[in-house]
């Protein structure tokens, strides 16, 4: 069966606009990661928590998105030729909010079991944090530049990767800042743990718009 060019064009915008939901949900819950890290510098316990809630509502709407996403590709069938590259962009997008369940889950810990940690290190924690939701947040932009202009795409796609090249060295500094302290071994672990899976969202940003690029060539 042969389907006019139009319909494909109106099944990728829609196929689209469902990923960008679902990529909106996820930049929430990094937002709320961000919130939960100032919190934790604060040692405010009572708002971490409730932050951490938050997060855990809004990592189950993120789950419920990519299902859809899954589904709406499922039944779209093969008029989208591009199906997988929109499949592959909302998976690796939906790490990230597991990434950010795994950061929230391990400061609560360190706050519940009244862990000192040094001030130098909650500063590097809140720049790590601030840095990961900038990579996010210009993965946001990137999947939205979709719907106009696939070189606009390609350049936000770049700023993605400054993005993740600026994490890098603050993930290292704080690392080492980390290592190099005193404190007690579990509470050490814990905060090498949260900086990897900051790492690791970056990283899984830099992935999602490099799928975003495949799409921008598709749209």
């Amino acid at each position: 069966m042969v389907f006019p060019v139009e319909t494909e064009e109106r099944v990728k915008r829609r196929a689209l606009s469902i990923c960008q939901d679902h990529l909106r949900k996820v930049l929430e819950v990094a937002r709320k990661v961000t919130q939960m890290v100032d919190s934790f510098a604060k040692g405010d316990r009572e708002s971490a928590q409730q932050f951490f809630s938050e997060i855990l509502k809004m990592e189950e709407e993120v789950d419920a998105a990519r299902r859809m996403v899954a589904q709406e590709l499922a039944e779209i069938g093969g008029v989208l030729t591009s199906r997988e590259d929109f499949l592959r962009f909302t998976n690796q997008a939906n790490e990230i909010a597991d990434f950010c369940e795994g950061i929230g889950f391990r400061l609560l810990e360190i706050m519940d079991k009244g862990w000192k940690v040094p001030s130098d290190i909650k500063d590097g924690l809140m720049k790590l944090s601030e840095g990961m939701f900038e990579a996010v947040t210009k993965l946001r932009e990137t999947a939205m530049t979709l719907n106009y202009s696939s070189t606009k795409a390609l350049e936000k796609a770049r700023e993605v990767e400054v993005a993740e090249r600026v994490m890098d060295d603050l993930y290292r500094e704080l690392e080492i800042k980390i290592i190099s302290s005193h404190m007690e071994i579990p509470v050490l672990l814990l905060l090498r743990d949260i900086t990897q899976l900051f790492e690791a969202v970056s990283d899984k940003a830099e992935d999602a718009s490099d799928a975003a690029r495949i799409l921008a060539f598709a749209m």
